[in-house]
């Protein structure tokens, strides 16, 4: 049979004598050509196939196809130019039949040869081939005639895979999103707990402003008592120099010649010591003091009254170093992304949130008892007109006011003058587990009365 092209090598003679074979198998009315209807029956039947499109694959615009359209069709399919190598591949990839890779290769099966294969030539399959299982005779004979009819085969579209590229497309889109919110929300709860330790940062230096406030007032009290102090010794001074004179006055009465020199020397006289008597008199009105018992045990109630106030300030600060260490190791975790995702999953920001707040109101607490201290004692310093802030210390006031046993019972401790900046000596404990002396009775009240 002459056709075009025609047949190069014996190889192409064995192509179209299968190939003429698949044509007559096909063509179930003989009558040259190979209608649609006759090839979808050949793929439903022959090849157990429900692909039914398959044959336009096939037909194209060609509704009746000879044996000659058919050789034409072969010679120009990417099929026919397979490598050894590709057919080797189809072997094992499509067919599944790795075991007969070793006999292609030992008769150097390439594209060409495969509708030898399609065409089911007994001897070329059993003899040349080498495959004697029925079972894999008919899987080569239908998966060739597939290649040879149909064009290169292409792999069946994975749904399942389509379906796991979409899950993990989403999950790693809702991983990103939820990481981005978490992200946000640690960096709104940091930014507000930064908030509340500049706050609490802000309260510290507002205690230390009024504890430089109490130490310039106290200053200004110690000068206060120099220049009163100076006053006194001047007004003493001036009452003795009014006395001398009334004395040198009297003295010069005594000695006068005449009368009348005697009365002028007296009415002087007279008049100088009505005038000390009246300065007197003013100074002891000014300058009325109260007992200097009293002062001391007013002293004493200060000086317990400021170390109950040095154990709660004490307290405080621990409360603000805890909190401003637990922020720095906040920071440092916000340095990575996992830090920041770990931070926001776990309860440290509300943990530090709560110390923070109570560091706040510690110190805003001490910031009140201070202030409200310091006005408390100033009032009563101007109401009895002596000292009190400014004193001995506790150690000494309590050796003078209590008997040598009860004595042995409160700290015996240093204590600076001033008193606010003193840290805490001793144990305020120890001092009220012991009964009260019978002097006084009322001064646990005291002591419990005050602020702290």
């Amino acid at each position: 049979m002459v056709v075009s092209p025609p047949c190069m090598s014996e190889a192409d003679r064995y192509s179209l004598e299968a190939l003429q074979s698949i044509h007559h198998v096909m063509d179930d009315d003989q009558d040259g050509g190979i209608e649609v209807e006759e090839s979808v029956e050949f793929i439903i039947e022959d090849m157990k196939q429900q692909q039914t499109n398959k044959h336009s694959n096939l037909h194209r615009e060609d509704q009746h196809i000879t044996i000659e359209e058919l050789w034409r069709g072969w010679k120009s399919s990417e099929v026919h130019n397979w490598t050894q190598d590709e057919v080797l591949r189809w072997l094992k990839e499509f067919v599944e039949l790795p075991q007969y890779e070793r006999n292609f290769k030992d008769f150097k099966v390439n594209g060409n040869t495969l509708p030898r294969i399609a065409a089911n030539e007994p001897s070329f399959l059993s003899v040349q081939l080498r495959v004697q299982d029925q079972r894999d005779k008919q899987k080569l004979n239908i998966k060739a005639l597939d290649v040879v009819l149909f064009g290169s085969p292409t792999r069946p579209h994975n749904y399942m895979k389509d379906l796991l590229l979409i899950v993990s497309v989403v999950m790693g889109v809702g991983g990103c999103w939820f990481a981005t919110a978490q992200n946000k929300a640690s960096k709104v709860h940091i930014s507000k707990m930064m908030k509340d330790l500049e706050s609490l940062q802000t309260a510290e230096q507002s205690l230390i402003d009024l504890q430089e406030q109490l130490m310039r007032a106290q200053e200004e009290k110690r000068n206060v008592a120099e220049e009163k102090q100076n006053l006194e010794v001047k007004m003493r001074d001036e009452i003795m120099g009014a006395q001398w004179e009334a004395h040198r006055l009297h003295e010069l009465r005594q000695g006068a010649v005449t009368e009348l020199s005697r009365l002028r020397y007296a009415e002087e006289e007279l008049v100088q010591v009505r005038g000390a008597l009246k300065q007197v008199e003013k100074d002891m009105q000014a300058s009325w003091t109260s007992s200097e018992v009293l002062q001391q045990w007013l002293q004493l109630t200060h000086e317990v009254e400021v170390q109950y106030y040095n154990v709660k300030k004490q307290s405080a600060v621990q409360q603000l170093a805890t909190a401003k260490e637990e922020a720095e190791k906040i920071k440092k975790k916000r340095s990575s992304v996992l830090g920041t995702l770990h931070v926001a999953h776990s309860s440290s920001l509300d943990q530090v949130d709560h110390k923070i707040l109570q560091a706040k109101n510690a110190l805003s607490e001490v910031t009140a008892c201070l202030r409200e201290r310091l006005h408390r004692w100033q009032q009563i310093e101007r109401l009895c007109g002596f000292p009190l802030i400014r004193n001995s210390g506790l150690a000494n006031l309590t050796a003078k006011l209590y008997s040598d046993s009860i004595a042995l019972a409160l700290p015996r401790v240093p204590q600076q003058s001033c008193s606010c900046h003193s840290s805490v000596h001793g144990s305020i404990e120890d001092l009220l587990e012991e009964s009260p002396p019978p002097i006084l009775p009322q001064m646990p009240g005291h002591c419990c009365s005050s602020r702290t």
